[in-house]
């Protein structure tokens, strides 16, 4: 898995108008491809009546998912530029529709290619980008003797945490970066003289600052 990655925070839309005509540009985020899938029939429901409905979205680990659509426009101005907008920005594990309502003046594929390009952006800053870190979940159980320091030095690192389960003994859920996992395990160790049981729980993901 890896450490870090930018996508954004919810679904959204903007719309922007370039020479009379509607450009309305739809993200949201996707884990899978049956996700993006949907979301983008979803938006083609929605604007049955558009000209068109023109969409990208790239997911997967390493982006190995990438795909785009011109939905009837000049092959390469439309589904090109939003996908480019979102390996520009450096995201993944998102989607975007820009939906085009003519206006009666053509754009040429230049034009295009520029409205097309506007309306991805427009849709991303709508949905927030985002950064996702790496946590590995880390289980630490002491006795109730160790409880105040080991939580005030916690406190003290501003160690995500989780859920804490009081027993005959206390487990703590600790939440540190994946990259640091090791060096948080020894100083935990460290910390409570050996007297602790370290085990490691699964790996999540959470938005980075909060």
């Amino acid at each position: 898995m890896i450490e870090s990655y930018k996508t954004v925070r919810r679904s959204g839309s903007n719309e922007i108008v370039i020479k009379k005509s509607r450009f309305i540009g739809h993200v949201m985020p996707v884990e899978t491809e049956a996700e993006a899938v949907a979301f983008i029939e979803d938006i083609k429901k929605q604007h049955w009546n558009a000209t068109h409905n023109c969409s990208a979205y790239m997911l997967g680990e390493r982006n190995e998912i990438q795909k785009q659509s011109d939905d009837g426009e000049p092959s390469g101005t439309a589904g090109k530029p939003i996908l480019e907008v979102i390996r520009n920005q450096g995201l993944r594990n998102v989607a975007i529709v820009v939906t085009r309502y003519f206006g009666g003046i053509m754009l040429g594929a230049g034009g295009l290619i520029r409205a097309y390009t506007d309306g991805a952006v427009v849709a991303i800053e709508s949905g927030e980008v985002i950064t996702r870190s790496l946590h590995q979940q880390i289980f630490v159980e002491v006795d109730y003797t160790w409880l105040g320091k080991v939580e005030n030095e916690l406190r003290n690192k501003e160690v995500r945490m989780g859920e804490t389960f009081f027993t005959d003994k206390v487990m703590l859920t600790c939440l540190p970066r994946n990259s640091e996992a090791e060096v948080f395990k020894a100083w935990m160790i460290d910390l409570t003289q050996g007297q602790s049981l370290i085990s490691e729980g699964v790996q999540l993901y959470y938005i980075e600052g909060e």
